[in-house]
């Protein structure tokens, strides 16, 4: 079962959220934070996948802050309203943004994960590094392809970590990963042969990397259960 809900950030700004909810009581409950593409088709869809595993899932639009209701697809279009939108991100206000999830979730009385892809994959970490200053103590956080991690690898984590990048990454380079990997031998680091950027989205053909989506997915349901359950 799945619905949109309303939250309402630190600031007062309020945004829109996806919520999928498993059939039976959560195992626990998890924010997934998206790429840069809205809380669109493919992201509901890894919320309603993970719904289906026994999580609560809820996915704050980040973008409404700048316009509602944003879908975008992978065409060359959308693409280019992507990147106009990712130019316009800033950490502070996402993770406002995240803290509102976050306020909601801590309702269901569950252990509190976060999972994020792309820029979502960043904000993953960042709440894992910074998450206490916006009120937010998850369990676990899982980065998939976070990009421009390196650049803030030296932060400290209050929680275990979960990374996935894809060795063809031509957006990411290794010295981020090798970055992450020196400053915190602990995370858990995970390089997938043959596969790129936004691996995991089987949406988008030219991305999608069937069998390494399916062993990241196969290591994150594990990590999460094991922290979340």
């Amino acid at each position: 079962m799945s619905e949109w809900i309303k939250l309402k950030a630190k600031d007062g700004h309020e945004l829109s959220a996806y919520v999928a909810r498993p059939i039976g009581e959560a195992v626990g409950v998890l924010i997934l934070v998206q790429e840069i593409f809205g809380v669109n088709a493919h992201i509901r869809s890894v919320a309603d996948g993970y719904a289906k595993d026994g999580f609560l899932v809820v996915a704050p639009a980040i973008f409404d802050r700048f316009e509602p209701g944003v879908d975008l697809t992978y065409q060359p279009e959308d693409m280019k309203r992507a990147y106009n939108f990712y130019g316009m991100l800033k950490p502070e206000p996402t993770l406002m943004d995240v803290a509102a999830a976050y306020e909601w979730a801590k309702k269901a009385g569950k252990k509190i994960g976060v999972i994020g892809y792309c820029y979502g994959g960043l904000t993953s970490w960042l709440v894992a590094t910074r998450g206490k200053d916006y009120g937010m103590q998850p369990s676990c956080c899982v980065g998939y392809y976070a990009g421009g991690v390196g650049s803030v690898a030296k932060e400290d984590p209050s929680c275990p970590v979960m990374l996935h990048f894809g060795a063809n990454d031509s957006h990411i380079g290794k010295d981020q990963v090798d970055a992450v990997r020196s400053a915190h031998p602990e995370v858990k680091i995970f390089i997938y042969e043959g596969a790129g950027h936004a691996f995991n989205r089987d949406a988008d053909p030219s991305s999608y990397h069937a069998a390494s989506a399916k062993l990241a997915r196969e290591r994150s349901l594990e990590f999460l259960k094991t922290h979340l359950a």
